[in-house]
C-alpha cells in the first residue's frame, strides 16, 4: 500500500491507495467548515469555509442540508435556525452560537463558550414528564428531563436512573400528587437518598394535595440528597 502526501500551509492532505480492488481513502485538511446536502454524496453542495461563516436555513443552507467538520456531522438545521461559529474571522474565538429566532444577533442565543459555558439569553425552558406507577413501582428517567410529577394510583417504590457520572452534578425536581379520593397512598425512596437528620418526609394524605420534593447528586447517584420543597400545597 502506498500513499502520496500534499502538505501546505493550511494542512496535509493524503492520498491511500490499497492493492488490489481496494479503494482509495483522502483525509482532508482539519481547517475549515464542509457544508453538503443530506444526500452525503459531495457532488452538489461543497463549499470550505475557512473563516467566520453564518448559516440560515432557506438562505445560505437548505432545510435538511447539515454542517461537516472534518468530515464529522456537526447539527442539522431546521427552518428558522441560524448557527454562528466564532467572530471577527477567528473560528471558535468566542464559542458557537445559536439564534432559535433565525436572526443573528437576535434577542433569543444560546452560546457554547470555548471554555465549555452555556450562556442562554431568552427563556431557559426545561422538559415537564408525568410519570405513572407500574406493578408499584415508578421511574424518574433523568434521560427524560429534569422536572417530574406523579400522582398517586398506589403504593409505588422510585427508581431514579441515568444521572451524570460521578464528579458531575444531577438534578431534578418531583412533585407527588395524592389521588382524589385522599387514599393516602405511600412512597418508597431509593436507599441511596440521604434526607435531613436521616428521616424521610411523610407525604400528605388529604385528596389532591401536593408534596415538592428536589434531589441532588454528584457522585453518579450513589448518594441522592433529599430535600422538601413544599408541603400540602393544594
Amino acid at each position: 500500500m502506498a500513499s502520496i502526501v500534499f502538505t501546505t500551509a493550511s494542512g496535509t492532505t493524503t492520498l491511500t491507495a490499497e492493492d488490489g480492488a481496494g479503494a482509495a481513502s483522502v483525509s482532508v485538511p482539519r481547517e475549515g467548515i464542509q457544508a453538503y446536502d443530506a444526500d452525503t454524496t459531495k457532488n452538489d453542495v461543497a463549499n470550505t469555509f475557512t473563516q467566520k461563516q453564518t448559516f440560515t436555513a432557506g438562505a445560505d443552507i437548505s432545510t435538511n442540508q447539515f454542517l461537516k467538520w472534518n468530515n464529522y456531522d456537526l447539527m442539522g438545521l431546521t427552518t428558522g435556525l441560524v448557527l454562528q461559529i466564532g467572530n471577527s474571522g477567528n473560528i471558535l474565538n468566542t464559542g458557537i452560537e445559536f439564534y432559535p429566532g433565525g436572526t443573528v444577533a437576535g434577542a433569543n442565543k444560546m452560546t457554547l463558550g470555548t471554555t465549555g459555558s452555556l450562556t442562554v439569553s431568552g427563556q431557559y425552558i426545561e422538559e415537564y414528564n408525568a410519570v405513572t406507577s407500574s406493578s408499584n413501582a415508578t421511574t424518574c428517567d433523568l434521560n427524560d428531563g429534569n422536572n417530574f410529577s406523579h400522582t398517586l394510583t398506589e403504593n409505588t417504590t422510585f427508581t431514579f436512573s441515568n444521572p451524570a457520572s460521578s464528579g458531575k452534578v444531577s438534578s431534578f425536581t418531583l412533585k407527588i400528587v395524592q389521588d382524589a379520593s385522599a387514599s393516602g397512598f405511600t412512597v418508597t425512596w431509593p436507599a441511596a437518598v440521604d434526607w435531613a437528620a436521616a428521616t424521610a418526609p411523610t407525604l400528605t394524605a388529604t385528596a389532591s394535595a401536593v408534596d415538592y420534593f428536589v434531589f441532588i447528586t454528584h457522585d453518579g447517584g450513589t448518594t441522592w440528597y433529599g430535600f422538601t420543597a413544599g408541603q400540602a400545597m393544594g
